[in-house]
């Protein structure tokens, strides 16, 4: 089960020899060492990002691959990587999980986030209620959604952790190699992300309202059918309140 891989969207644009380095040619080792080993099952951690900016929501799994960065790009060569192998080797299957946007701790307090520095949208709007940070900014209020702000599908980590659960007993049953999205199927806008740590957190923290980023879609909502009818996953923690709780509770401890 290969987690391992750099994240920055930013980072990956300026420097993206980094990214295709560890992200692509050390997965490509890691499976090479599969290959001369007989590790013939791989569950791989790909991302949303393989999709770029696509024109229809939600996503589905066929759905055009088009990054529009090298950390996209980079989990993509992979997956083609994963692919190729597969096509020359029948006893060799895998599982790409394409994650859309991984939030929240662990229920019970004892695992959490904690990047350095910070780029995750829910952690970081939890420093501005605990006092982390003076404010929250928020990159454009002019989108084409329902409040202006970005909308995005937040899936609990341990709603994600099952999946891996669910892509092992698939690939341990004979099936053939295939690819999930791992989401709920429904977005939040950045507006609602902050109103929601604004109650469970009870603070009412600075929120700026700053110039769009480059390269961030309006709306990334995943498609789930795949993953539910073909694996079975069911996800429990489907709720913002939830998940936005669960990763205060974490920066409180």
């Amino acid at each position: 089960i290969h987690f391992a891989a750099h994240l920055q969207v930013g980072e990956s644009v300026l420097n993206p020899i980094k990214y295709y380095m560890n992200n692509t040619v050390n997965t490509t080792n890691l499976i090479a060492m599969c290959e001369k080993y007989g590790v013939n099952k791989f569950i791989f951690s790909s991302t949303a990002a393989v999709y770029g900016e696509p024109k229809e929501m939600p996503i589905s799994e066929t759905t055009p691959t088009n990054p529009i960065n090298p950390y996209g790009m980079s989990k993509l060569m992979s997956e083609q990587v994963l692919k190729d192998t597969a096509s020359a080797n029948k006893d060799f299957k895998y599982v790409i999980l394409r994650y859309f946007n991984v939030a929240g701790a662990s229920t019970d307090n004892s695992l959490g986030e904690c990047h350095i520095p910070e780029t995750h949208l829910i952690p970081l709007i939890i420093h501005a209620a605990i006092g982390k940070r003076d404010k929250i900014m928020m990159f454009g209020d002019d989108y084409p959604t329902s409040d202006g702000s970005c909308i995005r599908d937040y899936v609990h980590v341990e709603d994600l952790a099952s999946a891996h659960i669910k892509a092992l007993e698939y690939l341990s049953g004979g099936n053939e190699s295939d690819i999930f999205n791992c989401g709920y199927g429904h977005g939040y806008s950045v507006k609602e992300v902050i109103d929601t740590v604004k109650e469970v957190s009870g603070v009412d923290f600075k929120v700026e309202i700053v110039p769009r980023r480059e390269g961030d879609p309006a709306e990334l909502v995943a498609d789930n059918t795949k993953i539910k009818e073909k694996m079975g996953w069911r996800p429990k923690y489907n709720d913002l309140e939830l998940i936005c709780a669960s990763a205060l509770k974490w920066e409180q401890k």
